[in-house]
């Protein structure tokens, strides 16, 4: 019997805790009685682990959303401009919409299966007491749900819905972007004025595009509001981590933006890059 609650599992009982069975047999559980279960025994539909099923494909047509990002950015002179520091922290607060409208402009779509995972009786015998406590070992780096990237794909259908034209998805793009409430800003004035011109461009793109034009603005501005609940972590443990691994996609984002710099500023970045740095990103 499903519960109403919407973080309760039906292979939970009604208070969220774990079937009796798996209560009286884990180890970790009769060692901490006291500690919630991990999300990683759920036995749910929607919560067990999901990968790609075309992996490479998948990860390549993601990885040219980044570099087209990258092209974006670069030939956006508005953001060159800004300081430094804060061309990398808007980058870092806004790296994954921005990414998502670049799957959605590109139309790229995905497919996905059930990871395989042990039965819960192999893991409750396989399972050792000190596991969980005192060992010093981090748990497995869960991977992405179902119903997160169920979630996902409904938020770029909502896209593909709109029917936006690239100026509009580049007006989007700045909107997204030129964020003042990030934190540590040194011009967040001035980024915010950039917002309210690419919010304006936006107005206008639109109302050009349809006469009710302020009826689809809210729609569109809606829609990319949905972008800010899917969480960059599940967009790096889908996308890339089955190719890359666990990289830092904002700081690869921007070393991109560094070498995609004019020739003598390059040569500049080559000479200051330490060996420690270039085997941090080799790893």
């Amino acid at each position: 019997m499903s519960s109403s609650q919407p973080g309760t599992c039906s292979c939970r009982g009604a208070a969220g805790r774990p079937a009796i069975l798996y209560a009286l047999l884990s180890p970790s559980l009769r060692a901490r009685p006291s500690v919630p279960p991990a999300r990683s025994h759920c036995l749910c539909r929607q919560h067990r682990p999901v990968r790609l099923c075309a992996p490479h494909r998948t990860c390549r047509e993601a990885l040219d959303v980044l570099a087209r990002t990258v092209v974006f950015l670069r030939n956006l002179p508005s953001f060159c401009q800004l300081p430094p520091q804060d061309q990398q922290r808007l980058l870092r607060g806004c790296w994954g919409p921005l990414f998502l409208l670049g799957l959605a402009q590109d139309t790229v779509t995905f497919e996905v299966a059930e990871a395989p995972v042990p039965s819960i009786l192999k893991k409750i015998l396989l399972e050792e007491p000190s596991s969980s406590s005192g060992s010093g070992q981090l748990p497995d780096r869960p991977q992405p749900s179902l119903a997160a990237v169920q979630w996902l794909q409904c938020c770029l259908e909502s896209f593909w819905s709109l029917q936006l034209g690239p100026k509009e998805y580049a007006y989007l793009k700045e909107t997204i972007l030129f964020n003042p409430g990030v934190p540590g800003l040194h011009a967040s004035s001035h980024v915010g004025h950039l917002q309210q011109k690419a919010h304006h461009a936006l107005c206008k793109a639109l109302e050009t595009w349809c006469p009710a034009g302020q009826g689809r603005l809210a729609r569109v501005l809606l829609t990319a509001s949905t972008l800010k609940s899917i969480p960059p972590s599940l967009l790096g443990d889908l996308f890339f981590r089955p190719i890359v691994g666990d990289t830092d996609i904002a700081g690869l984002l921007e070393d991109m933006l560094l070498l995609s710099q004019p020739v003598p500023a390059q040569a500049e970045i080559k000479c200051s890059l330490s060996p420690q740095r270039a085997s941090d990103h080799s790893q």
